[in-house]
């Protein structure tokens, strides 16, 4: 007696109205991903969700369809809205709001993207009549409810979509008002790719009872081989765009979004690749809201193959058919790390994470590892004789499999006529060569030797048993050919450090160095010698005295003024991100700016009297670490 097989899940079974069926059925939709099959039936049933899942698994269909599905269509009058979708970006709420009129498209349902950039006027006149969803970034919305220009009191759901990242970009307060301000009855579902005890904490303040969903764990570790495969190179800084232009070689990547951790690096590398004769374009904050659309529709569009981006300018970021993402900096966090990768692999369809990492960073890796609950594979960059040997292969495995499927059966009577005058194995030699240049001859490979590089370290303990902790036993192991950089010397990291330790040495030069080349020096003097730093202790960056800083100038004796800036080690703040904010936002030349000492709770900061006021200024407009902070002179 045979087992009774599962019935099929579908969208009919899950209670959705007839309409909104029909409309997935038209779309392409055959059956629910496993976030829907979760989320649905408990929004159905009018309950709170608290829901967890990977970007890419279908959270926007999740939400949005029980949504429509308990709507009341038409009933908001003037300035007010039934339903409300709290996103982090005016990307993903373009996007929300596309999904949802095309999942209500049979049923005349009213829908408006709220958002920061455009014109707040243009957003009037649809809420004047009344909208029955409203789809909007935080600050927008407070915004609008400053003016009394969206109305709340009618709201019945509220979703808070890519909750994490909301809460990364300092819109916790801007929440908390919102989530305020909605009555007391109401169904709220709340959205994350990640669950850090903030998000827990919202959701315990402002759920009732909520369903938990949780999917992305085993999205990441399901018995079939995951759809995003992970790849680390651990390679040295200076060799990093080499071995960039040896992956893109290796791998043949059809689209790649490239993070980078500060604007400067961004834009040099998107000019190497430009130099290189690749499609790159570069989107980072310091781009307006018109460069920002240009560059997304041309990569939208595949006339620009790589984007070249900071975390901060790609949040929100949906992209259909994203091959590659590749990680040129390790991120900061783990949860970095899982927004990036989550950007390809999308709707069932294959991706590739590549980090390139360096020697010091290869503990870093193990956190990443823990964060997604699946392995990252260390490689090799291959040397320029092996990217040979793998672009014959390709070429031959390219002729056998064209030949087995009998392609040029039409040619044969030519070919044959030029048997008469040629061998054929002369004839077949030169067809090969031919299509070998044109498959590959495009990208010419270099003679660049990088060093390799050894796993991971062993750990502290076993290097205290096998040898006497002095600076040589810390030193990382390397290949006997290797460089010996004055870098490569530095301790290795301790076992009681955090996954993710603080920025390395090198990572605390100033980060806007508008006349830095491609490949930072390594004189001494650029090599910024600090002492290791301790949490909660103050680092200082420069030479203090008594009263204030004393100035560390490349040249001449200009007095510095030191600023207190509200946010320090709790906050996550580090050297570069100082001194790049004031760089990029002030207009001040980097090598004005420090010493700088980072405390738990607050920063203090040396720069130029006379630019002073114009500091204060810029920093009071921009964001640390993706929070607004306090600024002032130090008292």
């Amino acid at each position: 007696m045979s087992a009774k097989q599962p019935v099929p899940v579908t969208f009919e079974s899950l209670g959705l109205p007839a309409p909104l069926v029909t409309a997935l059925t038209r779309l392409g939709y055959e059956e629910p991903t496993p976030i829907q099959r979760e989320a649905i039936p408990a929004l159905l049933a009018g309950k709170d969700v608290l829901g967890q899942a990977a970007t890419g698994t279908g959270k926007t269909a999740a939400f949005a369809l029980p949504l429509l599905s308990r709507l009341q269509i038409g009933k908001c009058k003037q300035f007010e809205t039934c339903a409300l979708v709290l996103v982090p970006t005016r990307e993903l709420a373009l996007q929300v709001t596309e999904a949802i009129r095309k999942y209500g498209s049979a049923m005349g349902v009213s829908v408006l993207a709220v958002y920061g950039g455009e014109e707040i006027g243009k957003q009037l006149k649809p809420l004047r009549k009344g909208v029955d969803i409203v789809v909007a970034t935080p600050g927008r919305a407070i915004d609008h409810l400053k003016r009394k220009s969206l109305l709340l009191t009618r709201v019945g759901t509220v979703v808070l979509d890519e909750a994490d990242e909301m809460l990364d970009m300092g819109f916790a307060e801007d929440l908390e008002t919102i989530l305020d301000a909605l009555p007391e009855k109401r169904q709220t579902a709340l959205f994350s790719a990640t669950m850090p005890s903030r998000i827990l904490k919202i959701a315990e303040r402002h759920l009732t009872s909520p369903v938990r969903v949780s999917i992305a764990r085993q999205v990441a570790v399901a018995g079939e081989a995951p759809k995003v495969r992970q790849t680390a190179y651990v390679v040295p800084r200076r060799f990093k765009t080499v071995a960039l232009m040896r992956i893109f070689q290796l791998e043949k990547p059809q689209s790649a979004l490239i993070f980078c951790r500060t604007r400067d690096e961004v834009d040099e590398l998107s000019s190497m690749l430009i130099q290189q004769g690749e499609p790159a374009a570069a989107l980072h904050g310091g781009l307006d809201q018109v460069q920002r659309d240009r560059v997304m529709k041309k990569f939208k569009t595949s006339a620009v193959k790589f984007l070249v981006a900071t975390d901060v300018a790609a949040r929100g970021l949906h992209i259909e058919n994203l091959s590659h993402v590749i990680n040129y900096d390790v991120p900061n966090s783990p949860e970095a790390y899982v927004h990036r990768i989550g950007r390809t692999g999308r709707a069932g369809r294959e991706g590739a994470a590549i980090t390139l990492a360096e020697p010091q960073e290869t503990r870093l890796l193990q956190g990443l590892e823990r964060a997604v609950g699946s392995k990252i594979g260390l490689a090799k960059v291959p040397t320029p004789e092996e990217l040979r040997a793998h672009q014959l292969k390709h070429t031959r495995d390219t002729v056998l499999e064209a030949a087995r499927a009998k392609k040029g059966e039409s040619l044969k009577p030519w070919i044959s006529e030029l048997a008469s005058e040629l061998d054929p194995t002369d004839l077949a030699a030169a067809a090969i060569e031919l299509l070998h240049a044109a498959q590959h001859g495009a990208q010419p490979v270099d003679e660049i030797q990088i060093p390799t590089w050894a796993a991971p370290r062993p750990s502290a303990a076993r290097r205290t048993a096998a040898h006497p902790p002095t600076r040589q036993a810390h030193a990382p192991a390397r290949a006997s050919h290797a460089p010996a950089r004055r870098e490569d010397h530095r301790p290795a990291a301790r076992d009681d450090r955090p996954a993710l330790p603080p920025a390395r040495r090198e990572d605390r030069r100033p980060a806007a160095h508008d006349d830095r080349p491609a490949f930072p020096p390594t004189r001494r003097e650029d090599r910024h010698d600090r002492p290791p730093q301790t949490f909660g202790a103050p680092r200082t960056f420069g030479t203090p005295q008594r009263g204030g800083f004393q100035k560390r100038p490349p040249g001449g004796g200009e007095e510095k003024i030191t600023l207190w800036i509200g946010a320090g080690e709790q906050a996550g703040i580090r050297p570069q991100d100082l001194v790049g904010a004031i760089a990029n936002e002030a207009k001040l030349d980097s090598k004005q700016i420090g010493p700088i000492q980072i405390r738990e709770g607050f920063s203090l900061v040396g720069v130029p009297a006379g630019d002073v006021d114009r500091v204060v200024a810029a920093m009071r407009n921009t964001t640390l670490r993706g929070r607004r902070v306090q600024v002032r002179r130090e008292r």
